[in-house]
Order: C-alpha cells, then sequence, then structure tokens
C-alpha cells in the first residue's frame, strides 16, 4: 500500500541563519513522502536569499513550497501552511529546532497500526545558549488522556507532534488573537478530546535561549495561560473531572499573576484577576 503524505509546516521569522538546518532536517528524514511548506511570516533579513540560493541546488524527491506573508505571528504562519497543505498527516517543526532522521519513520510506525491513536508527540533535547541541558520533573511526558498533564504548563513541543488531519478539522486552527502560549492554548484543545501517544525517544533538539523568543517578549506567559484556561472552560464540552482541574489551576496562576500585579502596584490587573478568583472560587465550590 502507498503511504500517506506527510505535510511538514515550518514557520519562521528572522531566523536566515539557521533556518536551513531545520529544513535539512526534514529532507533527510527516512520517511517518505514528504512535502514541506515553509511560511515566512514577514523576515526582514536574508531569510528568502538563503532559502531560494538553497533551494536552486536541490536535488530531492520533495515537494518544497515557501510562503511568505506579513508579520503575523506564529499561530497566522501554521494556519496558511495548515490551509495550503495536502497530506493526510500534518506536523511541525520550529525553525531553530531540529529532528532526528528517523522522527517521522518511528511515528508513522506507530500511528499507521494503531488507529485508535491519531496524535503522537515525542521527547526531546534541550539545547539553550549552546548548552545541553535536563529536562525538569515539570516537563515529564505522557501518553493517553493527557489533559490534566498540559494544565500546568506545555509538555508538548509543537517540533514533536504528528496528528492526522482530521484532527485539526475537528478541533480548528491555531488561535491567532494570542501573542504566546498558542501551542498551550492548542494542546488543551486537543488533549481534552483524544488520547496522545508518547513516543519516549529523544527524536527532536530544541534549541532555546534567543533574545527574540516569545518567552523573553512576554516574561509573565501566565497570563495567556489564563486566556486559554477562560477559553476552554466557556467552551462547555469539559468533562466535570476535566472542568474541575481546569478551575483549580485556573485559580492558582490567577493568584500568582494577581500578588505579581499587586507587588507592581497595577491595580487594573489586581482587579481583573481578583474578580476571577471570586467567579471560579463559587463555581468550584458549587
Amino acid at each position: 500500500m502507498e503511504k500517506p503524505l506527510v505535510s511538514v509546516i515550518i514557520p519562521t521569522y528572522n531566523r536566515g541563519d539557521i533556518v536551513m538546518e531545520a529544513i535539512d532536517s526534514v529532507i533527510q528524514q527516512t520517511y517518505r513522502p514528504l512535502e514541506i511548506l515553509v511560511i515566512d511570516d514577514g523576515s526582514m533579513d536574508n531569510t528568502f536569499r538563503i532559502i531560494r540560493n538553497r533551494f536552486l541546488i536541490l536535488k530531492s524527491n520533495l515537494t518544497i513550497r515557501y510562503f511568505y506573508q506579513s508579520n503575523k505571528g506564529v499561530s497566522s504562519a501554521r494556519n496558511l501552511g495548515i490551509m495550503q497543505s495536502h497530506g493526510e498527516y500534518i506536523a511541525f517543526l520550529d525553525s531553530d529546532d531540529l529532528w532526528d532522521k528517523q522522527k517521522l519513520e518511528i511515528q508513522m510506525n506507530f500511528l499507521s497500526p494503531h488507529k485508535d491513536f491519531m496524535v503522537c508527540y515525542t521527547d526531546e533535547i534541550w539545547i539553550r545558549k549552546g548548552v545541553r541541558v535536563n529536562a525538569k520533573n515539570i516537563h515529564r511526558k505522557y501518553s493517553g488522556y493527557i489533559y490534566e498533564y498540559c494544565l500546568p504548563l506545555c509538555i508538548i513541543s509543537a517540533s514533536s507532534i504528528l496528528l492526522k488531519r482530521d484532527v485539526i478539522d475537528d478541533i480548528g486552527l491555531f488561535d491567532e488573537s494570542l501573542s504566546a502560549c498558542e501551542d498551550y492554548d492548542y494542546w488543551l484543545r486537543l488533549c481534552s478530546e483524544y488520547p496522545i501517544y508518547f513516543v519516549n525517544q529523544k527524536l527532536i533538539t530544541k534549541r532555546a535561549g534567543h533574545s527574540d523568543q516569545l518567552s523573553y517578549k512576554y516574561p509573565v506567559m501566565d497570563r495567556f495561560r489564563i486566556f486559554a484556561l477562560l477559553k476552554i472552560l466557556s467552551d462547555n464540552h469539559l468533562k466535570q473531572d476535566q472542568y474541575h482541574k481546569t478551575v483549580q489551576i485556573l485559580l492558582k496562576k490567577c493568584h500568582i499573576v494577581k500578588n505579581g500585579a499587586h507587588k507592581r502596584n497595577n491595580k487594573d490587573d489586581v482587579k481583573y484577576y481578583s474578580s476571577i478568583i471570586r467567579q471560579y472560587e463559587g463555581n468550584l465550590s458549587g
């Protein structure tokens, strides 16, 4: 039987110095067939020239397409890639990350015969400012219905996930209104509905410590996680145990952000997060 097409979506922004390393790690994959969609989110550096020059000499049996859009954020870039892709399966790769050459083959070898799973993700190697670091226990990975484990923080790396297009058709696209934690929002929506298989192999390399990373631009990331938690609570589709665990995490994060706002004498934020706390403490007790 002919193997399914996997579409690999690589969003990038001002990463001309390293984007080809990410692309090459896809080209070197042992799994075929592939299509690669590079979504340039308004780069102002040499990204286009680097990719164009590389494509002119590239010889492979892959379909590689390049799209340019004005800067709208990583969610918009991923969504454009999804809408332009043709694969039965979708994978994402951030342009500062790398794949092991067997990454997709190992994932597809699991997903193809296991029809009860439509999504899987992998373990990862972390490199921060050129130095390998160990993941903390809070980043531990799980298999199955892992919604509750995704509530405190994002344990799924976008570069590690592989999912069937049917799943995206069901839960929708990335939320383009989120400036950060868009992956946290997406994985909550995903994991509240689907079981996720964890491939316990380090098949991606995450390279962190860039000055332009969102965690540097937006230091209080829990603000965005709180927004995502409020969203999923308002959707009214969570099971009762999921709802209560979501509210517990929401309250914890609101207390943390409120206390930080109080120290900065930000009265508006104190008032806002206090109102959420009052509302959901009542919901939880009720």
